[in-house]
């Protein structure tokens, strides 16, 4: 029996999200800054937010990810069988034109 591989993949839309923002610049928008005094800290006075540590903060549309089974012998054409899966399935609707591949496991 010939090896399979398990491959994930997302649907890419134009109204797609992908933004990352540093938390000091999060901190610093007074609206945030606000929203989370009024969530955390009700009534009370002369507050100041901060942190220890800088990170990034991801803001992304959020994707359902689909999944096929291939043979390792169609690795090179993934791509193409990703795109075929989601025409066949019907996921690929007016503002969306592509795949992306996002995980490929071998199954034994």
């Amino acid at each position: 029996m010939e090896g399979m591989i398990e491959v994930s993949y997302t649907v890419m839309c134009r109204n797609d999200v992908s933004k990352e923002l540093s938390l000091t610049t999060l901190l610093a928008n007074e609206k945030v800054m606000k929203a989370i005094k009024s969530e955390f800290a009700t009534g009370l006075r002369n507050l100041a937010l901060s942190h220890k540590e800088e990170t990034t903060v991801y803001i992304k549309t959020q994707k359902e990810v689909h999944e096929f089974t291939a043979s390792k012998n169609d690795f090179a054409d993934l791509l193409e069988l990703a795109e075929e899966d989601a025409r066949k399935h019907k996921r690929i609707k007016k503002e969306c034109d592509g795949v992306e591949l996002v995980d490929i496991v071998t199954v034994d």
